[in-house]
């Protein structure tokens, strides 16, 4: 039996996803270990074995893939853990990374903050300035050599480096991009002396144009790539050892994955690795129930994800903002908060409640896990609602403590604000629904799109609890709860069901229109260099998919609109159809005659993407059809409505629905890694393929009306 597995490691659970041939699902989940994550991947492997009902190395024995999303990367850029990076520019450009081309005050800022220009600052140097080194050399905007490169400067500075004990270094040379050479043998000089050093080349990593961007996206990848090293190559070690023979994968921020020793020459890839899977999952799942147009939301232990599918392929950005420096990097555009289920309740200065962004983590938890938590979370408010079982969370494994989690919100929320224990959890649980809320909305409507298009998939361990209450006021068109069972490891089947994805790019600017046989030519190299990366993944495909896009501009603006390149043979008609495509992408998002032809076009990055697709992939099977309809196996007094407080729920198991098993709220389904919350108003359906599709009903006077559509 062949498996494929998809292993998520978030900052409080680390999720488990196994799939064999028959298209029969397993699902685990177990807490994630903070201090080594490999040991929490590890625990989930076990989890799954469990599940399967064989052992650990029986179980990677027969495992052809399994596809990782790691926050290492991520989580060693926002605790500033990373390595002690050296960096080598051209004479006179030491200080372009700290002037930041004045966008350090404002990148990453919404609109309020940037207005409030006294209150803002730049962020910590990337680089401390006894770190960088100038390089006399300098290639001009052609590509053309105007001064030689300085080697025996380049040989002096690595010394002096090495000797303040850096542990990676990067190299960003001006126009780099288009003419490497100088780059490339820094890095031959770099290893002559010091062979076991990493070295990352601007030209390698991000050959973009536009120095600062281009700069930090080096500095970034050299400060994170040495420490994905150190996790990933032990991890791959331990594998082997336990009897695993496949290939381990992890996924990039771009929407698919690498194998695991290729990943650290691209560090900067794997950012988004962890925020990615769902929504891959979404995709996937999507192109099965024919809905093109979702969005994905998840709530985690940690955060809130929400990421958007349109015309069935997942938003993607070029540029992403990492702690306010510009990151030129593609990734699906996932928007995050800090709103997961260990999400701290807190009194601001002023008395106000507030839910999040800290976390109680994996360790010690929320205050009900009884392990050290002292401080009331999300969870404790659901505890304390009746929407969680206590003695059912994560399947039973993990029995919580209704005490606990009561004299917590007692005791930091209840007695200042002088209100009831239950009345401050349902208070904490309406402002989890607002501010999830307020994300869907921000991300939707500021795309320039309309919520009432979309269907909404909500997953994650509290995503099903909360997601009929955040959604209600979106006017979605339906919401659904994937997978069932799985839904709380939804995000580790979308890496299950990835494929290879690599990724190359080129910045040469020129007036539109271009050379038909120019731009070909550019295309064609970008191909040869991706085919050759995509041999070296050392891995059989059942396809191989070419994608081209180049970024466009109205001369003399600055922000491009990444647009469609056909394929094939260009010529002068397809090359026209680039113009239109960029004219018709510019006026959906600016609005109908923004643009303004007469300024003239100019292309300026050509990018190109291969998807690899592998021979093993999740195939969702039917649900099996229950004999009897749908029965509760029980009730309980549940708070799911702030206008209608507790009120008798019943409580379904979700291993006893079926297919075409209907449910009308208020109704609870419980299932061994998640639960879902139908509050009053709502219907609820299992699908064929066993996930929960939840619609809205009219209500006037309390009493139900009829069904939205």
């Amino acid at each position: 039996m062949a498996y494929v597995m998809g292993i998520d490691t978030g900052g409080t659970f680390t999720d488990g996803f196994l799939a064999d041939e028959a298209g029969i699902l397993f699902a685990a989940k177990s807490p994630s270990t903070p201090h080594d994550f490999s040991l929490g991947f590890l625990n989930v492997v076990d989890e799954l074995a469990a599940v399967v009902g064989i052992s650990t190395p029986e179980l990677l024995g027969n495992t052809d893939y399994i596809v990782h999303g790691t926050t290492s990367t991520l989580n060693a850029l926002v605790t500033g853990n990373v390595s002690k990076v050296g960096f080598m520019t051209t004479q006179g450009h030491a200080d372009s990374i700290s002037i930041m081309n004045v966008e350090g005050r404002y990148a990453g800022l919404d609109a309020e903050e940037i207005q409030n220009m006294a209150n803002t600052s730049k962020p910590p140097a990337l680089v401390p300035r006894q770190l960088i080194e100038e390089i006399n050399e300098r290639i001009d905007y052609k590509g053309a050599e105007i001064v030689c490169l300085d080697e025996g400067g380049v040989r002096q500075a690595t010394r002096r480096l090495i000797d303040k004990g850096v542990e990676a270094l990067a190299v960003s040379f001006l126009w780099s991009f288009s003419n490497p050479a100088h780059e490339h043998r820094v890095r031959d000089i770099i290893g002559e002396i010091a062979p076991d050093l990493y070295v990352a080349l601007s030209s390698d990593v991000s050959p973009r144009i536009r120095e600062f961007p281009r700069s930090a996206t080096t500095i970034v990848n050299t400060q994170v790539a040495p420490i994905l090293r150190g996790y990933l190559y032990p991890l791959e070690d331990e594998l082997r050892g336990r009897g695993f023979d496949g290939s381990l994968l992890v996924m990039q921020g771009s929407g698919g994955c690498v194998r695991a020793r290729e990943a650290p020459r691209h560090a900067v890839t794997t950012l988004g690795s962890v925020l990615t899977g769902g929504l891959v999952g979404c995709a996937n799942l999507g192109r099965i129930l024919n809905h093109d147009n979702v969005i994905s939301t998840d709530i985690g232990g940690t955060t809130f994800l929400v990421g958007l599918l349109v015309d069935g392929k997942p938003v993607s950005t070029n540029t992403v903002v990492i702690n306010q420096y510009l990151i030129s990097s593609s990734m699906v555009d996932v928007h995050t908060i800090g709103a997961g289920g260990g999400a701290i309740a807190w009194l601001d200065q002023g008395g106000n409640l507030r839910v999040g962004p800290d976390s109680a983590g994996a360790h010690p938890g929320p205050a009900c896990y009884d392990e050290g938590g002292e401080r009331p979370t999300l969870t404790d408010a659901d505890l304390v609602l009746g929407i969680i079982n206590p003695d059912y969370f994560l399947g039973g494994k993990k029995p919580l403590s209704v005490a606990s989690a009561k004299a917590s919100i007692k005791k930091h929320i209840a007695d200042p604000l002088g209100m009831s224990v239950s009345d401050a959890a349902a208070a904490i649980y309406a402002i989890q629904n607002a501010q999830a809320a307020d994300l869907v909305r921000k991300v939707v409507v500021n795309s320039g799109r309309d919520p009432r298009d979309f269907v909404l998939y909500a997953f994650g361990g509290a995503g099903p609890m909360h997601c009929a209450s955040y959604a209600a006021d979106l006017g979605v068109i339906e919401v659904l709860v994937p997978l069932g069972s799985t839904a709380a490891v939804f995000s580790a089947y979308g890496l299950a069901s990835s494929d290879i994805v690599l990724t190359r790019e080129r910045s040469q600017p020129e007036n539109f229109p271009p050379d038909p046989q120019q731009l070909q030519d550019i295309f064609s190299d970008l191909e040869r260099e991706l085919s050759a990366y995509l041999d070296e993944q050392g891995l059989s495909f059942t396809d191989v998919t070419y994608e081209r896009e180049v970024d466009v501009r109205y001369t003399m603006q600055l922000a491009e609109v990444t647009t469609p390149v056909p394929a094939g043979e260009l010529d002068a008609e397809k090359v026209d159809s680039i113009g239109q495509s960029f004219e018709a992408l510019y006026a959906e998002l600016y609005g109908k005659d923004a643009g303004y032809r007469d300024a003239g076009m100019q292309l300026i990055t050509y990018r190109m993407r291969v998807r690899g697709r592998l021979p093993i992939r999740p195939e969702l099977p039917h649900a099996e059809r229950k004999p009897a309809s749908a029965q509760a196996r029980g009730s309980r007094d549940v708070f799911l409505d702030i206008r209608r407080g507790f009120e008798r729920t019943a409580i379904y198991d979700y291993l006893d629905l079926g297919p075409g098993d209907t449910l009308k709220g208020p109704a609870v389904v419980e299932a061994p890694t998640t639960t879902v919350a139908i509050p009053f108003g709502c219907d609820a359906r299992v699908d064929e393929l066993g996930n929960l599709r939840i619609t809205y009903v009219a209500t006037v006077n309390g009493s139900e009306k009829e069904k939205l559509a």
